[in-house]
């Protein structure tokens, strides 16, 4: 087999350039979340793996590293700023960072919808695709009133969302991705 000729470090880089799943192919990659089980491992480093929880309020910690802020930046992102920490204490290293586990993606989805609650998601889902995973409004459902609630910087604000118009192929713009922790309210 081909990965048993490889060196840990050809793995690494015949890894890299597999393609993205659908999931991080938006051009940004998948951001780190609340709750998301991260693998790090720094390459000829005993004792420097370990599966990492991130934190209610965005943190993780690893050893010689101690608490990063996780939140928000992608896998990218967090193993460089693992590998510049690390350099204080280890010449060179070569750190990954690979999710485990998703669990940090949810929203909500409340109100007259057939089946209301807590969805996880890995890849980006728009409202009419929230609607859906809740299985569709109820008969009563007020469509032209749904609002997706959204808290960003401490200030939560309604975004309103008319069922209908864009059912119709109209105001499509009224369709926008959601982002963790939002909630669609269908009154």
């Amino acid at each position: 087999m081909l990965f048993q000729r490889l060196t840990p470090l050809g793995i690494l880089l015949v890894v890299c350039f597999l393609p993205l799943p659908a999931a991080l192919a938006d051009g940004e990659g998948y951001r780190v979340q609340p709750g998301d089980i991260l693998e790090i491992a720094v390459w000829k480093e005993e004792g420097m793996q370990s599966e990492v929880l991130v934190r209610p309020d965005g943190g993780l910690s690893f050893p010689l590293v101690g608490d990063v802020s996780a939140e928000g930046r992608t896998i990218e992102q967090l193993t460089g700023v693992i590998t510049e920490r690390l350099k204080r204490y280890i010449p060179e290293p070569v750190v990954t960072v690979a999710l485990k586990k998703i669990s940090g993606n949810t929203i909500y989805v409340i109100g007259r919808v057939n089946r209301p609650g807590e969805f996880e998601f890995i890849r980006r889902l728009d409202v009419m695709q929230a609607l859906s995973k809740a299985g569709g409004t109820t008969p009563f459902a007020e469509l032209d009133k749904i609002k997706i609630l959204r808290r960003s910087g401490g200030v939560q604000q309604a975004i309103p969302f008319d069922y209908g118009e864009v059912e119709k192929g109209r105001e499509l713009e009224q369709n926008i991705l959601l982002e963790s922790g939002d909630v669609v309210v269908v009154p």
